[in-house]
């Protein structure tokens, strides 16, 4: 099972192949956004790679990152399309206690990643 640290939460043991945005939730219980319900739309559920960044990256994440200005820090990524395939430590960078207007932080995501992946790299 790879552990997954949140910087200033804990560590914790995650399933193997799990979503990251569903065991930020789910193990970590952590209020990680997620308000395009896991989708790709929305960018809510960003967070930011200490160590362990994957490299590989869905077409849709790539593009989605280019649109809302967020290429130029390679660490920034959307945690509704990752599985947890190895050690990782983060930072959460949208959490619902950041905003006090949203009533919750998004409908429960699929088990596997939405849209279904076509993968690509970072660069």
């Amino acid at each position: 099972m790879p552990l997954l640290t949140i910087e200033n939460v804990g560590s914790f043991q995650v399933p193997a192949g799990k979503r990251l945005v569903n065991a930020l939730v789910d193990e970590c219980g952590t209020d990680q956004l997620h308000a395009c319900g896991g989708n790709a739309r929305c960018t809510t559920c960003k967070v930011k790679f200490i160590e362990g960044r994957p490299e590989a990256m869905t077409v849709v994440e790539k593009e989605l990152l280019a649109s809302k200005g967020l290429t130029g820090d390679d660490s920034i990524r959307l945690s509704c399309q990752l599985t947890c395939d190895a050690d990782m430590t983060l930072q959460l960078l949208s959490r619902l206690k950041d905003f006090p207007a949203k009533k919750d932080a998004g409908a429960r995501c699929a088990d596997e990643i939405m849209p279904p992946p076509q993968w690509s790299t970072r660069s």
